[in-house]
């Protein structure tokens, strides 16, 4: 059974993928046309304390966009962090080839493959992290009952 990836989601799995294994599952890009980029910019990186407070501008960050055009007529965009020109251009061809009759093939060749890597890494960092938690716990003593 093929995964389903709606267009946002994919678009994050490309962006957070590792630049050397999108281009080895992906070598061969098709004919395509720059629209915008690939450029390198900055964004304002927004937070908000405890998840719910008022929000503040926590810095700055380098990304790279690109936008292109495939003959057949799609638009794929990319945002990746960072200053790599060539996993934004990637990133945005495969964006646009999603949007063809090519994606249910690249579901199954990158996505798939991409998001069940992304899982074993935070499975991996989670694990580490849950290996130094510390459980606190309070003793009842004999005055307390």
């Amino acid at each position: 059974m093929t995964q389903i990836f709606e267009r946002p989601a994919a678009m994050g799995l490309l962006a957070r993928a590792e630049p050397l294994r999108l281009a080895a599952l992906f070598p061969d890009l098709p004919a395509h046309t720059r629209l915008r980029g690939p450029e390198i910019g900055a964004v304002m990186v927004r937070g908000r304390q405890g998840g719910t407070g008022a929000p503040f501008n926590l810095g700055e960050m380098t990304v790279t966009r690109c936008t292109v055009r495939l003959a057949e007529g799609p638009v794929g965009h990319a945002h990746v962090q960072g200053r790599n020109t060539e996993h934004a251009l990637r990133a945005a061809v495969l964006d646009a080839l999603l949007q063809t009759d090519r994606a249910a093939a690249l579901t199954r060749s990158v996505l798939a493959l991409l998001a069940a890597e992304e899982t074993t890494r935070r499975e991996a960092r989670a694990r580490k992290a849950a290996a130094t938690r510390v459980e606190f716990f309070t003793m009842v003593r004999g005055e307390d009952a």
